[in-house]
């Protein structure tokens, strides 16, 4: 095969996040390990006035809580997902549950200085996951393994402007990492492997919040985040390929993560003895993010350059819910579903990034321990569609459905208000 080949390969296939965990909308994890987040299928989060997650949710928050507040959460990631194929035109396995295991942990912390003003930070991971379907898959040519790693750095300020009225605004430095192999395609011999190795990147996502009570217990929020490139450099790294050792390449992996704009409605609060209600519902423009483009400089480069765009042909998507919870004034409850549209028809999906419409349905339980903590346990289903594939990658078609196609969400999360007045959640 020839170098240029060897490149048109891997620009035609690569993949430009993971396919895994972060199915839901793209890649954008509304889940943050808070039992807000977690426990309402995020329905709450553009209405969030009671926990220092609001950091990230929505700063415009944070100046309605109390003095200090601080909240540490561990949530594990737990997928089930089994490609079915009906077409492997070079043979292979189903790859088995392709989705890995994840932990991952959030801190937030807010502290109100004086009667309007607000500051807060936070650690977690807006986006992430994997796959891993072995290297004798049925897509093997499409993708054998990939991971997407970003956690994120929040530091936000919040303003309440009258006894109605806060505005918030912040910004999240992430650090992305991806990693990929790809099964190269030779008829009447062994298969090469293309690595695509510790591709990194800092990014900086700013966004924006506002928040109106009509009442104490009727909250309007509006969330805006911007648009921010990221401009992944990292190795190439042949394998078991006719050509002699040594010949590796650098390459960088450039897209879009798109604006997102969300809304949200509470009547009551989690804070107050009592039911409650939210209903949410957002926008996020993946259409900006369906040109992805790569360069690469070195032996895969076929002396022009090495520049390849690919074209996903995806659109914006949209989702809406509605969350309930009860305070007992010694225990919260919460219930949540959500809708969450898919971003790319059945004809254009790829087994690299098999996204598709979500169904999310969740609950968290919390109580209120001794002195100035409170505890939470929260979880949340991801439903996907069938992701169906039909796919040609170097001459050959696989085609299938995933069946399971599942994630499981599980949270644990404490508490910390030294000022606390009221039961916390």
């Amino acid at each position: 095969m020839r170098t240029n080949q060897f490149f048109a390969a891997v620009s035609g296939m690569l993949v430009l996040c993971s396919g895994g965990p972060a199915q839901a909308a793209g890649f954008y994890l509304p889940e943050v390990g808070t039992p807000g987040s977690v426990g309402t299928a995020g329905v709450i989060n553009p209405t969030n006035s009671h926990g220092p997650d609001s950091v990230l949710t929505n700063p415009a928050g944070m100046v309605w809580m109390d003095e200090r507040a601080m909240t540490l959460g561990l949530m594990g990631l737990f997928p089930s997902m089994e490609f079915d194929p009906d077409i492997a035109e070079a043979g292979g396995s189903d790859g088995g549950n392709a989705g890995g295991t994840a932990i991952v942990p959030s801190l937030f912390a807010s502290r109100r200085f004086t009667d309007r003003w607000a500051i807060g930070v936070g650690l977690a991971a807006p986006q992430g996951g994997g796959v891993d379907y072995g290297s004798d898959f049925a897509g093997r040519y499409g993708a054998t393994k990939v991971e997407l790693l970003a956690f994120g750095l929040t530091t936000a300020l919040g303003y309440r402007v009258t006894d109605r009225l806060s505005l918030g605004a912040g910004a999240t430095i992430i650090k992305t990492t991806l990693n990929q192999n790809i099964a190269i395609n030779f008829a009447n011999a062994d298969d090469g492997i293309v690595k695509i190795k510790d591709a990194e990147d800092w990014g900086v996502q700013p966004y924006a919040g506002l928040q109106y009570h009509f009442t104490d217990s009727i909250v309007l929020g509006l969330v805006y985040r911007a648009e921010f490139d990221a401009e992944l450099e990292g190795d190439v790294k042949l394998r078991n390929l006719p050509i002699p050792a040594g010949l590796d390449s650098d390459i960088e992996v450039d897209w879009t993560n798109p604006q997102w704009a969300e809304a949200g409605l509470r009547f009551g609060s989690p804070e107050d003895v009592g039911w409650g209600f939210a209903v949410s519902g957002g926008w996020q423009e993946w259409s900006k993010f369906s040109d992805n483009q790569l360069s690469v400089d070195g032996f895969l480069d076929g002396g022009d350059g090495g520049v390849s765009t690919i074209d996903r042909k995806w659109d914006d998507t949209w989702y809406a819910g509605v969350a309930a919870f009860r305070n007992t004034g010694k225990y919260v409850m919460s219930l949540g579903v959500l809708y969450d549209s898919s971003p790319v028809e059945d004809e254009h999906r790829t087994i690299d990034f098999p996204v598709d419409e979500t169904y999310k349905v969740s609950a968290a339980f919390g109580w209120r321990g001794k002195g100035i903590a409170s505890y939470s346990i929260g979880a949340t289903l991801y439903l996907f569609g069938d992701s169906k594939i039909d796919q040609t990658a170097q001459g050959v078609r696989f085609a299938g459905e995933f069946d399971p196609n599942a994630i499981l969400f599980l949270s644990g999360s404490v508490r910390l208000n030294p000022h606390r007045r009221k039961s916390a959640f």
